[in-house]
């Protein structure tokens, strides 16, 4: 078991772990949103330099921050699928096409837009969570995100003979699914019903870009999974963002019984 958190944080993370990886990479999975708890922890530390700067604060210089801490601890893992993602979508006309593009390392138009545009979106979304003193949000959308990449895996079969992600699909299994969602929920609970509606929300996105991924490239890739993770978290960085403040009012469980 704690090969499988080993595997876990060496894959999604530039994180040192000491330790043995595992042999299934399968058994990695319950551990994902574990991955996306410390990520995001880590992210909403460096928010809190924030409140230490003379002057107010500087919340777009510390959202910076945040942003290319994100883009190091992960090795910029998943922009790179939203990037290989973005190039198939935009160059290819048929299925073997586009996981041929996917399979291209070098970058093109469509990945480089994509790729600028999700960077943007996360540096705003940052930048306003800062100000609203709603930081903490950030935790719960990335053990989301890293979540559904589990539902991903499990639902959906390898979309290749091989590759990079496939020993991580080959034996995925219903149980891990589970597991992975249990430790998500629990967090969700302690930030109230917009939690538990924010983990609703993802799986129904998740169920949309599974059901095209299975559609249109006849399952699941190491790339899909990384614009996965990407679309995902994003979407839900601008949702908990746009509120401002007021989201914190409605955070927890004390306004409903209040």
């Amino acid at each position: 078991m704690f090969r499988g958190l080993v595997t876990a944080f060496r894959t999604l993370t530039i994180f040192p772990v000491p330790g043995r990886d595992a042999s299934d990479h399968s058994t990695t999975l319950p551990f994902f949103p574990l991955v996306g708890l410390t990520l995001g922890f880590f992210l909403w530390a460096i928010s809190l330099i924030n409140c230490v700067i003379s002057g107010g604060g500087w919340p777009a210089g510390v959202a910076a921050l945040m942003l290319v801490a994100s883009v190091v601890s992960t090795r910029s893992l998943h922009l790179d699928g939203l990037a290989d993602f973005a190039d198939a979508l935009g160059g290819g006309w048929d299925r073997a096409r586009r996981l041929e593009i996917m399979k291209d390392s070098s970058l093109g138009v469509f990945g480089a837009v994509a790729v600028i545009l999700t960077l943007l979106c996360k540096w705003l979304a940052f930048s306003r969570l800062i100000t609203a003193g709603s930081a903490i949000w950030v935790i719960l959308v990335f053990m989301i995100s890293r979540t559904m990449q589990v539902d991903l895996m499990v639902r959906l079969t390898y979309a290749r003979g091989e590759g990079t992600a496939s020993s991580f699909v080959q034996n995925a299994r219903g149980s891990q699914l589970a597991a992975a969602l249990a430790i998500t929920l629990f967090a969700a609970i302690f930030y109230g019903p917009l939690g538990l509606l924010t983990l609703v929300l993802a799986e129904a996105m998740t169920w949309i870009y599974g059901t095209w991924c299975r559609k249109h490239l006849g399952g699941i890739t190491g790339d899909l999974l990384g614009a996965g993770n990407e679309i995902i978290e994003v979407i839900l960085l601008v949702l908990v963002a746009a509120p401002g403040g007021g989201i914190m009012n409605y955070t927890g469980w004390g306004w409903v019984f209040s």
